[in-house]
């Protein structure tokens, strides 16, 4: 699939392209396995989900403000000049070099080496954000980070609603230690949502870019080229599955058999017994997976790519992406019926 990407977008570069999986285990797995496309040939991955879950902000500023609250930190002074190297606000050089000596670098004296244009604007970069610890109340620090970083509107946004978060955790104990601890839960649970300004479908339908999405999401949207890998039949429609533990019952789950019950109840239908309750839930998922597969087939203009390999993982929520607990897989039965019904086109 990585080679059929590089050779699609050297044809067209203005075009785009999508990976749709259906479970985000997929996809994670995927922008690991193509993330080199964006290192060696310029095409741009976005993994829509991983993109969803993280925001960058939260942890640029609690990098600048542990620099800010121990600045004699030979870790926290060359974390800071990391983030930035990262926003290009300072050149690209020797950054150990630079934290080996906090004091030396941020304070030259007269007998100190010379330092050069690069170094010094880095070191004027670290003394504003320190002169700024000491002359702005202490609320108001993060949002003068955001700005110093250059951050665009989205991450603007991003930054206030940070603040606000944080001062309603801290009141009543508005410290730095406070907040550095506030900050950092936010960065380790990793569940601080961004402010998107820029619409969401085009963040996924950028020009030159490979979009990683799930079925679900690429619903009204569309791409120059398509590819839906992994299209095993135990996937796509899925088997039913009843863990060991609810059979105590009988083969079926208690809450599908509910639902079907109650769908027919409110459709003033025979209301069926457990077995036969069971089968209709299995049809009608079978039905919905199968009209999911539709759409995502239907998202491509100009070439779909659809594939199953031989083998595949038992169960993705628990794969490593190693390769190991691997097993042969049927493909979904989609697969060979397009075959027969289209011998010409080049269905794997």
């Amino acid at each position: 699939m990585g080679k059929r990407v590089v050779e699609l977008f050297d044809q067209s570069p203005k075009h785009r392209a999508a990976v749709l999986v259906r479970e985000n285990r997929q996809g994670s797995f995927v922008a690991q396995q193509l993330e080199h496309l964006q290192r060696q040939y310029g095409i741009e991955i976005y993994d829509v989900q991983e993109s969803d879950r993280q925001s960058h902000v939260p942890r640029e500023i609690l990098t600048l403000l542990h620099f800010l609250d121990l600045p004699h930190s030979p870790d926290y002074l060359k974390a800071a000049l990391v983030v930035l190297v990262e926003r290009q606000l300072i050149p690209t050089q020797d950054l150990n070099a630079l934290a080996t000596f906090p004091e030396q670098f941020l304070y030259p004296g007269p007998l100190d080496p010379h330092q050069t244009p690069a170094v010094i604007k880095a070191a004027r970069y670290c003394r504003s954000l320190l002169r700024a610890r000491l002359e702005l109340p202490h609320y108001q620090l993060i949002s003068f980070l955001a700005l110093t970083l250059n951050y665009n509107q989205s991450e603007l946004a991003t930054a206030d609603k940070l603040a606000e978060r944080i001062a309603k955790q801290t009141l009543g104990n508005s410290s730095m230690n406070a907040t550095l601890g506030a900050l950092q839960e936010i960065v380790n649970s990793e569940r601080f949502e961004p402010v998107e300004t820029e619409d969401a479908d085009s963040r996924y339908l950028r020009a030159g870019q490979l979009t990683i999405i799930t079925m679900h999401k690429a619903k009204g949207l569309d791409w120059d080229y398509v590819f839906i890998p992994f299209l095993h039949e135990d996937t796509l429609p899925g088997n039913p599955w009843v863990p060991t533990a609810g059979q105590f019952l009988g083969d079926f789950t208690l809450a599908e058999v509910a639902r079907a019950q109650i769908r027919a109840s409110l459709h003033e239908q025979t209301i069926p017994l457990a077995p036969e309750a069971w089968e209709q839930a299995g049809q009608l998922k079978t039905a919905e997976e199968f009209r999911l597969l539709y759409v995502a087939m239907t998202r491509a203009k100009r070439l779909l790519w659809i594939s199953a390999a031989e083998q595949g993982p038992f169960r993705w929520s628990t794969f490593s992406g190693k390769g190991d607990n691997l097993q042969q897989k049927k493909p979904c039965p989609v697969l060979p019926a397009l075959r027969n019904h289209f011998p010409q086109a080049n269905v794997n």
